[in-house]
């Protein structure tokens, strides 16, 4: 049974960083791409930042320069350093894992097979 587990969110003022984690289980990590997307209330969830198999990254306009992604596939795990955060970064983050994408043989982000519960970023003075 797949499971990925999330953690590192919480509230942080503007301007401030959070580094979120998540630890997959049940499957080879290291042949899946893997992603972290955003949803807002009563929005579509939408790809923020991801990372290929092979080390590739994408990172949607919004987040280029404040975020990185990273993965460590000896520990299973992702990571999404977030720095100078801001109002509009507010959403339940969540990550995922699936199938690398390529549009003209960029990594452009994944087909999701499974997914994260979600966690809650809040940046709120």
């Amino acid at each position: 049974q797949v499971q990925l587990l999330e953690s590192g969110g919480g509230l942080v003022q503007p301007g401030g960083s959070l580094r979120l984690a998540c630890a997959a289980s049940g499957l080879t990590f290291g042949r899946y791409a893997m992603g972290w997307y955003r949803q807002a209330p009563g929005k579509e969830r939408e790809l923020g930042v991801g990372i290929s198999s092979f080390g590739h990254t994408f990172y949607a306009d919004s987040v280029k320069g404040r975020f990185t992604i990273s993965r460590d596939n000896a520990k299973n795990t992702a990571y999404l350093q977030m720095n100078s955060l801001k109002p509009e970064d507010t959403d339940v983050y969540y990550c995922a894992v699936g199938k690398n994408q390529w549009t003209n043989h960029v990594f452009s982000g994944l087909s999701a097979d499974y997914w994260g519960q979600g966690t809650q970023v809040t940046v709120s003075s």
